[in-house]
């Protein structure tokens, strides 16, 4: 699936042709490799998914999109079939197939581009060519590369390699986004080859051409002793700026990835810029993602990790595959190392821990599995890899999770993978109470964690059908091995939770299920970006997973509609360049205060943070204190640590009372947060809310192809109003200004967005569901 075909056909052809490829089914085919394995007495775990997954078996046994075959989040769909163009190329000699460009800043006095163009030679002859750079907002002239008009370009490994120095004063640095902007250089290359040294004859030359876009960026991976003393740090330095990696991880936008549009793609990744991020991680069970996808992420300034396409499981290592596999790392790797944005390259996902873990089995024969790793990944993959190393990328890492640097003495097979003083972890515990920081590691990097919710209600309506039992459904397509155990425990620890009994159960169940993984995620989130300037180090924060392939329960922040569930705009908070943060230390009873900046440059004027007492049962702070902070640039401000009992005195309690943090410039607010004492459950004096709302007013706007609606909605209530949620109640994918928020003034108004095909004037009341939390208490 991940790799080009080409066949030379010249001698095949006719004047009328036809084209016939035999597709096997992949599941059949799957099944007779592995039963040749086990005949020679060789297993590859795992031979099938959990049960709950409801997939198909031995995924590993061909290079295919391992999700396909299921995934916790998905249901198995093997597709069979050709998923990108058949075209019928004609040259006589060769094309320029793919170009890499390694940009690195030489002495601080002018940058270089190490150029190789990589060419497909039709022939079996060595040729001569001559290569033309147009660069025309970078160089004066063309550059044209004609040493190969007299030396010839070997056929079996067709290179031009040449260097390009380019002024200082002709660039502008490319920078991820939320540091300054995206500038990209168009190049265009153009290139004649012909045969024999005397020059390009009419009837013996080939003419090609490729265009692309380059990004001026320097970019580290530090992994120098940490400051702990123990370990090492897991860090991206960029432009020589050291960042906090924020963002999330990338599944394929659609489960048939050839049914996926640039539209879901620009939707899902400006979606992800829009939340603040600077990361996206491209996970090692999809696909390597369209030339769109990439030069889309370039423009955005969102950084890739991207994982090779191999992902939990074991895999085999005959000639047969590693070919395959060589031949996909080599042209993947070619077509994706020129962008910017591809910061680094990494060669599995979650294989080493599931090897020394023994989560397939694999202890049995350890040595061999072992050395099958160390063959496919260091001999095979990374030796590919390094085709297209760069200087200003790190050097490949093996698998993710792993130790990074102090991978090195184990060959690259740790002990424990997952250890927190080095490298990248996954973190997942769903036995504890998500909402309390306190049972978080403190880790250098985390690349993977999480937690699940439902779609909304509307999604699952558009997706079932009428005789679905909507709860049954739920239940079918949640492909966690626990169920949805883990997601109700969490929901009864803080919300009041409706018996199964209940008319307004399921109703209840995904509201709150979003609601309680937005907190949990928003919480681990804001552990980690505090955890920056302290001797942990923590540097990079990417949560499980940004998208859906159907309409599930799953750890993504955006529906398979497109729509952002309460977490994507909770994350747009809590991800924000300048954000306060408020943790429970339950070990001292008190929250410590930290004020985190993303920001480079910061104007420390007037800057102050203002705490509020609320009282459940009335609006507005009944108490309020308030001093002056200060913000570290690229750091973070550690406060101070306010005791609860302090904060909670004479009529406050626990139960009947709730904080605010608001940091601000003068009177307004840049960044807020609330701490809640008690469970909301157990929350006294939490009463219907008399929440009334109004369409106040309706624009729209023609753009090319759709209507933009924009709807302005005032929410009046006469008693605060927890977590109110909005849902537009037709098909169409839209955002609003902000959800999930706690109303505690008389009125409030929230903006709605929605493309469509017409103007919807005649948009009601009817077409909008608004819950809150008081809509449940007992």
């Amino acid at each position: 699936m991940f790799v080009r075909y080409s066949y030379e056909v010249s001698s095949l052809l006719q004047a009328e042709n036809f084209l016939e490829v035999e597709i096997q089914s992949p599941v059949v085919a799957a099944l007779a490799r592995a039963n040749a394995l086990k005949e020679a007495k060789k297993s590859v775990p795992p031979e099938c998914p959990n049960e709950r997954y409801h997939g198909e078996c031995h995924m590993n046994m061909l290079r295919k999109m391992q999700a396909s075959f299921s995934w916790d989040w998905g249901p198995a769909a093997p597709s069979a079939g050709i998923w990108k163009n058949v075209e019928l190329e004609i040259y006589e000699v060769a094309v320029i197939r793919e170009v890499d460009v390694d940009v690195s800043r030489v002495n601080g006095s002018y940058w270089n581009m190490h150029i190789r163009c990589f060419l497909d030679a039709g022939g079996w002859q060595n040729f001569n060519g001559r290569l033309v750079l147009y660069a025309v907002e970078l160089l004066d002239r063309p550059v044209v590369v004609d040493r190969y008009a007299i030396k010839n370009i070997s056929h079996l490994a067709p290179v031009i390699e040449f260097d390009q120095a380019v002024p200082n004063g002709k660039v502008v640095t490319w920078w991820p986004n939320g540091y300054g902007e995206q500038k990209l250089y168009p190049l265009h290359f153009t290139l004649k080859t012909w045969l024999g040294p005397d020059g390009p004859e009419v009837r013996s030359k080939t003419k090609s051409h490729k265009s692309l876009r380059v990004g001026f960026r320097t970019l580290d991976l530090v992994k120098d002793p940490a400051p702990d003393g123990v370990g090492n740090t897991f860090l991206f330095r960029v432009n020589g700026v050291e960042m906090f990696m924020k963002g999330s991880n990338y599944i394929p936008s659609h489960l048939l990835p050839e049914m996926q549009t640039n539209e879901q793609i620009s939707h899902l990744l400006r979606s992800a810029k829009e939340a603040h991020m600077n990361m996206l991680r491209v996970w090692g069970g999809g696909v390597y993602e369209s030339d769109y996808f990439y030069q889309l992420a370039d423009s955005l300034g969102l950084l890739i990790w991207q994982d090779m396409m191999f992902a939990c499981a074991m895999y085999p290592v005959n000639d047969e595959f590693l070919s395959s596999v060589r031949e996909e790392v080599r042209q993947n790797a070619m077509r994706l190392s020129h962008h910017p944005s591809v910061a680094i390259f990494v060669t599995n996902n979650e294989n080493e821990a599931a090897l020394v873990q023994n989560w397939y089995g694999t202890l049995f024969e350890r040595d061999r599995f072992e050395s099958e790793y160390r063959e496919l990944y260091l001999a095979n993959v990374i030796h590919e890899l390094k085709l297209v190393s760069h200087s200003s990328r790190p050097q490949p890492l093996v698998s993710s999770p792993s130790n990074g640097k102090a991978s090195e003495p184990d060959n690259y097979i740790s002990s424990n993978p997952q250890d927190n003083q080095n490298g990248d972890v996954h973190f997942y515990d769903y036995t504890k109470d998500g909402w309390d920081p306190g049972i978080f590691p403190r880790p250098r990097f985390v690349s993977e964690f999480g937690f699940q919710s439902f779609p909304g209600a509307y999604a699952w309506q558009r997706s079932k059908g009428e005789d679905d039992d909507l709860l049954g459904l739920i239940t079918h397509r949640q492909h966690h091995p626990l169920g949805n155990v883990p997601v109700i425990a969490l929901v009864e620890r803080h919300l009041p939770l409706p018996f199964p009994e209940n008319e307004n159960y399921a109703t209840a169940l995904i509201y709150f299920s979003q609601i309680a993984q937005a907190m949990a995620t928003k919480v681990e989130t804001e552990l980690y970006r505090s955890l920056r300037d302290t001797p942990h180090r923590t540097m990079g924060a990417l949560y499980w997973q940004l998208n859906d392939v159907w309409v599930a329960p799953s750890w993504s922040s955006i529906d398979f509609y497109g729509n952002w569930k309460l977490l994507h705009y909770w994350a747009r908070d809590f991800l924000a360049p300048i954000s306060i943060v408020a943790l429970y230390e339950k070990s001292t009873d008190s929250l410590n205060i930290s004020l985190i900046c993303d920001q480079l440059e910061v104007d420390p004027r007037e800057l102050n943070v203002v705490a509020n007492v609320h009282l459940w049962s009335q609006l507005l702070p009944r108490q309020s204190t308030s001093w002056d902070v200060t913000l570290r640039p690229n750091g973070v401000q550690y406060d101070k640590v306010i005791a609860i009992s302090d904060l909670l005195q004479g009529e406050f309690t626990r139960t009947n009372a709730f904080l605010e943090l608001q940091l601000r410039r003068g009177q307004d607010v840049i960044s807020r947060t609330h701490f809640f004492p008690s469970s909301i459950a157990g929350a006294v004096g939490i009463e219907d809310p008399g929440l009334e709302f109004e369409i106040a007013s309706r624009t729209c706007l023609n753009t090319t192809n759709v209507v933009r609606n924009s709807v302005s909605i005032s929410i009046q209530v006469k008693r605060p109003a927890v977590f109110v949620y909005l849902e537009l109640l037709k098909p169409y994918r839209y955002t609003l200004s902000e959800n999930g928020f706690m109303q505690t003034e008389p009125m409030h108004v929230v903006y709605l967005t929605f493309d469509a095909p017409l103007c919807a004037r005649l948009l009601r009341k009817s077409d909008l569901r608004v819950l809150t939390v008081n809509d449940f208490m007992r």
